[in-house]
């Protein structure tokens, strides 16, 4: 083979253009006693493909793994647990009397007071979360001061 031909193919082969047959030919110029001495750098990459086509794994693949004891019992003991945690819950969550007084009031005059109270609970959550704003209008500040 020409040693330019063998070149281009080489080219080829690093930039991902070959076809089946250029890296057969590949293949069988390097495998061969004639490489050129410019091309002995390349022979160990297409030198692996024919050593590897002859390797064989030669051990016993299990077809299935055995569990331990171990493993088995931590299993049943998370169901266990799970199971209890479940059985809880539902006990402690239907178990409580159910209150049929859902905040209403006859006097107009105390439901007015607890709405107010409620309204007033709402006002000072509000009032603290607008307080914390301040940081970042300060912050938002700066930044304008800083990337301008």
């Amino acid at each position: 083979m020409a040693l330019d031909n063998i070149e281009k193919l080489i080219e080829k082969y690093f930039d991902a253009t070959t076809t089946l047959a250029e890296e057969k030919e590949l293949k069988a110029y390097f495998s061969s006693d004639n490489v050129a001495p410019p091309l002995e750098q390349y022979k160990p990459i297409f030198g692996y493909a024919v050593q590897a086509k002859h390797e064989q794994f030669t051990g016993a693949i299990p077809l299935k793994a055995k569990k331990s004891h171990t493993v088995l019992w931590l299993s049943v003991a998370a169901s266990v647990v799970v199971l209890l945690g479940v059985g809880f819950f539902t006990f402690n969550h239907y178990s409580q009397p159910v209150s049929e007084d859902f905040g209403t009031y006859d006097d107009p005059e105390v439901a007015f007071r607890e709405t107010q109270k409620a309204l007033e609970m709402i006002s000072q959550s509000v009032n603290a979360g607008i307080e914390s704003m301040d940081y970042l209008s300060e912050y938002e500040q700066s930044k304008n001061i800083i990337f301008k």
